[in-house]
This record gives structure tokens, sequence and C-alpha cells, in this order.
């Protein structure tokens, strides 16, 4: 089936699918949700309370295949230009690998570069945990402070607040925002004689972080020994000669086939592999590795995220549902909606093709969210009853804490699954108030207000515990399914020229301030804010 015939059974699947009710598909179709569902690396994914019926469900399955995700899956792994628009590999995988694998980037073996680096964080991760690697003073570290931006701060930071012990032998704090409060709240309460400052840059020329980075120089100078204070600044970078020349002691890279929002899995992450511990930082490698097995070799039917991937693309493009929520039920998976926001929405969020013709389809649609159950008393309001359809997304963990009550927060998840497919008639309503005593008049005027319309999708993400492995697991697991929704939209997910156009302008009018005042060549609206700004 050629491309065009597989969207245009597509589209009439879609529409016949939207004049059914998802609850009715489980009595139609009574293997439904064994179809529908499936475990891989440590995760349980049920997508059969999705709008899609056994038919659109197949017609997605179609389109997958006449995309050739099979085939871009392979070019992916095999290491090729994958990212054309900036001819480089696209190889996070090779970051997880175990030792001794063989990846190649464009052709070149990448394998045991990756190992090189890998053992050298593993020696001085263990040496600042046991005391072995002192600062200037002698004095263990107690604290790291993690500068970066985008992909090189929410990464490391999802996977600290998913992992942290809750009193941890390392106190690890980010600083990302160029808000001075930001960096004067991280380094509050923590002496420059015991904390190591890790500065993640891919390219050591973005804005915000050299920014903070100078602040946080600036602090460790004030209280240490010149001679001793790059033992407290460490580099993280694709331009190791720029981190030593901005003052690194010493640096850890990767390479420029590692984009930004997919490299927490190098050495990005070395705050976290400390604070840690290195078994912690090697079981998400593994679990993300398990992911990746799956993924490149479970077939399209049975492959987690290739299903996932179908289901946004089906409710974007299929039913016209522009905007998605993650809602993980642990607190902490609190991050989680906040990562995927920049992993899908910059990956995905283009209007050309790969061939730089303009879409002619929906592509990435909004992402957002918070943990369960804060949503359900702020924006699950209207995903129940607001007149749009906003499919959600349930993060489920079965066992949250050691301390769990016997009310397991899960079963709040599993109510608004329900809840949404299953909403409640108008009729129902209107006996409900009856039987709480309302008069017929009454329970006639609040039923509309009481009614749910119901018929809402959902997708559950189940996992026994948050652990390294499962953490790893499930982010590599959306690592993936954003790379499938890219191959069906035919859009190039790793570049991000959109995130290049403000910095650009951003420095412009930087030049215009120090300039004391807006420039002949600005639009009216910007002029006119500069110069109330300035004052």
């Amino acid at each position: 089936m050629s491309r065009d015939a597989a969207w245009t059974a597509f589209d009439q699947a879609a529409s016949a699918a939207a004049a059914t009710r998802i609850v009715d598909q489980f009595a139609a179709d009574p293997d439904r949700m064994a179809r529908m569902s499936v475990e891989a690396a440590g995760l349980y994914l049920d997508l059969s309370k999705q709008s899609w019926t056994r038919e659109a469900f197949d017609a997605c399955l179609d389109l997958a295949r006449a995309s050739d995700v099979e085939g871009r899956r392979a070019a992916l792994f095999a290491g090729e230009a994958v990212n054309l628009t900036e001819g480089r590999a696209v190889l996070h995988p090779a970051l997880r690998a175990a030792p001794g694998a063989d990846f190649k980037a464009l052709g070149e073996p990448v394998s045991a570069e990756v190992d090189a680096v890998r053992a050298d964080m593993k020696t001085y991760a263990d040496a600042v945990r046991s005391g072995a690697e002192v600062g200037a003073t002698g004095k263990p570290f107690q604290a790291i402070v993690h500068v970066g931006i985008g992909g090189s701060d929410l990464g490391p930071r999802v996977v600290w607040d998913a992992l942290r012990p809750l009193d941890p032998a390392i106190d690890l704090r980010f600083v990302a925002n160029i808000d001075p409060r930001d960096m004067a709240e991280s380094l509050t309460g923590l002496d420059p004689q015991t904390t190591l400052v890790v500065v993640v840059s891919k390219t050591f020329t973005t804005q915000e972080t050299l920014a903070n980075a100078e602040a946080a120089k600036a602090w460790l100078a004030a209280a240490l020994p010149a001679d001793g204070m790059t033992k407290h600044f460490i580099g993280v970078t694709a331009a190791p000669d720029r981190a030593g020349a901005f003052g690194c002691g010493r640096t850890f890279a990767f390479r420029d086939w590692v984009g930004g929002r997919y490299s927490l899995w190098s050495a990005v992450s070395l705050s976290c592999a400390i604070a840690l511990g290195w078994d912690a930082f090697e079981g998400l490698l593994t679990g993300a590795a398990a992911m990746d097995d799956h993924f490149a070799s479970a077939p399209l039917e049975n492959n987690a995220p290739v299903l996932l991937a179908l289901a946004q693309v089906f409710n974007v493009d299929g039913l016209n549902r522009p905007a998605r929520t993650v809602a993980p039920y642990a607190h902490a998976l609190r991050r989680l909606p906040s990562f995927l926001q920049q992993l899908e929405m910059e990956s995905n969020g283009k209007r050309v093709h790969r061939d730089g013709s303009p879409v002619t389809r929906q592509t990435c649609p909004v992402v957002f969210g918070e943990p369960g159950t804060n949503g359900q008393h702020a924006f699950f309001q209207q995903i129940h009853q607001g007149p749009q359809v906003v499919p959600a997304e349930f993060v489920i963990v079965s066992k949250t804490h050691e301390d769990a009550p016997e009310s397991p927060l899960w079963s709040n998840a599993l109510a608004q699954g329900q809840a949404l497919m299953l909403g409640k008639t108008t009729e129902a309503a209107k006996a409900e108030g009856l039987a709480q005593g309302l008069s017929e008049e009454d329970a006639a005027r609040l039923a509309p207000h009481r009614t749910f319309t119901g018929n809402r999708p959902s997708t559950a993400i189940v996992m026994d515990r948050l652990t390294p492995a499962t953490l790893g697991a499930l982010i590599a697991l959306y690592e993936h399914k954003t790379f499938v929704e890219g191959v069906l939209w035919d859009i190039n997910s790793f570049d991000q020229w959109g995130v290049e156009l403000g910095k650009v302008l951003a420095k412009a009018i930087l030049k215009d301030v120090e300039a004391g005042g807006p420039s002949a060549d600005l639009d009216p609206s910007t002029a006119g804010l500069m110069a109330r700004l300035i004052g």
C-alpha cells in the first residue's frame, strides 16, 4: 500500500470511529484489551481505552508500514544521517548500550569512545562519593550545582527527582533560568569549599548557561584559592576546548550526534551519577537499553513505542485533538510532563516535511500535565466536561513508597480513566439528584451540569515500582514514540531551528539595551516595550 493510500484509509477509519463509543467497542471486540496492550522492559501499556475501532487500529498499523517505520528505525540504529538538515546521526541508543557494543555514526565506530567516557564518569563519580576526590581546601564535596538549560537541564532534573533518596548524601541543585534569583536560590546555604559546579552545554555558547556559569565561577572564586578553584568547576560538552578556555578544570565529552533532549544518557547526567551513585545510573542505562531492544525487534502490532505513537497520531490527525495531557500518579515523576513538553514539542513541532514542503496535516500536539492527584483539582475539570476532547495518559506506579497508605494512589488513576470513557448521562445525573433528596425541579435543573459526555480516550502505562531501570525504560519509550511520530508525519524530529531564532533576536535586542535604547529598525511594539523597561 502506498503512503497516500494508507493515509486515505486512515482518514476513512477515523471518520467511522468518530461515530462510535469506546465502551461499546469492548462488547463488539472481546479480544480488544489483549490486542491493544503490550508489555516491554518492565512496563505495561493499555491502549484499549483509545478511540480507535479494530478497523482503525489496523489502519494505523498499515500507515506505519506504508511510512516505512521499520526501515527508518533500522537507519536510526545504523547511525545514518536521520537528522538530515544538520547531516548528523542520532545515536542516543549507543549511549546506553552494554559495553562492547558496535554502534557507528555515519560509518565511524563510536562505541569504544562511549565506553571510555562512561568509565571515566564512573571513576570520577566514585571518587567524589567516597571522598577520594576533594576540593581546593581538602574537604570532600557535599553539594553539586548543575548549570544547564533545555536538554542539559530537564533530563538530569527528571532523573534526580524520580530517584533521589529522601536524605541524599550529596545535595544536588539545578540552575537553568537566567534570572539571578534561580542561581541565588541554588547557592543559598552552600559552602563553596564543599560545592562542585558542573556546567553542561553542548556547544558551550548557550547564553543563559554561560551567564549562570560566570555567576557560579565568581561565587567560587570569592572563597577559594585561585590555584585550586578548577577542582570545583567541571564541564560537560561537545566542545571541550571552549570549556577549558572558560575555566573548567576537567571536562567530560559527548559528540554532536547526541541531541540535547536525548542526552541524559551521556555525561550530561554526570551530576546524577555522582549524587545517586553509579549503580543507579547504570540501572537507568540498562532499563533504556531493554526498551531499545524491544523497539528494534518487536513487530509493529506488539511494539510499545509504535502503538503509543499511533494512538497520538490517530487523535491528532484522525480526530482533530490538538492537545494531550500526561498525568503521572507518582510524586517522584512530577517533572515528567515538563520533560515531555521539550522532548515532543521541540522534536515534532514542525511545519515542513523532510523535503522542505509544507505539511498538510497537524503535527505535534500541545503536551501538558501535572502529577495526579494534583491535576484532578485543576485542569481535569476541562478534560471531563470541556467541549474539546483532550486525550489523557496516566503513568501509574503500583507501589510509590514503602509507607504508602492502604488506599492506593493508583485507584484514582483507574477511576479517572473509567470516568473519561463512561461519562454520565443526563438521565443518570437526574436520578442521582433525586436519590440525594433533591426535588424533581432541582434534579432536572442540575442534571445538565452533572452530565459527562464520556467517550474520552486515555492510555495507561503501568509499572510495579519506580526504579532506575523502569525510569530508563519509560524515558526511552517516549523517545522512540517521538521518533515514530516524526516518521509518520515525515518530518525531522532532531533539529530545532525554532529555538535558534529567538536566541539571535535576543542578542540583537540586548545590544540595543546596552546602547541605551531601541534601534530604528525595531518594530513599534518591541521598541515601545524596550523603552518602557529601560525606564
